[in-house]
């Protein structure tokens, strides 16, 4: 019996194939971009006095992490990049499970075309986790930002620091450095929420604590904990 394939149909087919490898690909892609966040993590950890100041990143009530190309594998040229949010817990001890986040667009400066540039965001008041729990929102536009201060000299500048809705930094070669992005938007990921968590569940669940992270995303969490187990 031959089979007639009409062109709606064999569309179809091919669109329903495509979508099943781009889910395979999708949840690849996630884990790894989720590893290359986690050691992200473990140089904040290894961070001396020329990086992030400690005192800061205690009083964050969230922290973002977007890693870069060279790591996880995904597109950063462009403006553009994929990571992942996390929030203390109510009780400012521990951090929810990690949500996932795109940032675009912006003036990136320097960095644009460094392969293994990785971008850190330090939310430092309940006026920026308001707006890292919206659906999307413009970076020196609607929420404060400015560039983190950086090592022991930064000391002084740490009260001034607490009221900026948030902090940015990028690392390059090891180092992290205060750096602008004006101008860029930082909205929940979609896809990514879905291939971690299935579906109906949104970024602003995750970072509330409703959701409890699955193994394989739970390090990101509890590298956070290591480094910074409570809010100051």
């Amino acid at each position: 019996m031959k089979i007639k394939w009409n062109c709606p149909a064999l569309a179809a087919i091919l669109a329903l194939c495509a979508g099943l490898t781009a889910h395979a690909e999708s949840r690849s892609d996630a884990h790894e971009r989720l590893n290359a966040a986690t050691d992200t993590l473990g140089e904040l950890m290894r961070a001396g006095d020329n990086d992030i100041p400690q005192a800061l990143i205690d009083n964050a009530k969230c922290i973002v992490v977007i890693p870069g190309l060279k790591k996880a594998g995904f597109v950063f040229a462009g403006k553009y990049g994929r990571g992942f949010a996390s929030c203390r817990l109510s009780s400012n001890r521990g951090w929810t499970a990690p949500a996932a986040m795109r940032v675009e667009g912006g003036s990136f400066g320097f960095q644009i075309g460094v392969s293994d540039t990785d971008i850190v965001l330090l939310v430092m008041n309940s006026g920026g986790m308001r707006h890292l729990l919206s659906n999307k929102f413009t970076l020196g536009g609607e929420a404060t930002i400015a560039a983190g201060p950086i090592g022991r000299d930064a000391a002084a500048q740490t009260d001034a620091m607490l009221s900026t809705e948030m902090l940015s930094y990028s690392r390059t070669h090891g180092l992290f450095l205060g750096v602008s992005l004006e101008g860029a938007t930082l909205r929940p990921d979609g896809d990514t929420n879905r291939v971690l968590y299935g579906r109906g569940v949104s970024s602003r669940q995750v970072l509330t604590g409703k959701v409890k992270a699955p193994e394989y995303a739970a390090k990101f969490t509890r590298a956070l904990t290591r480094h910074s187990p409570r809010r100051d």
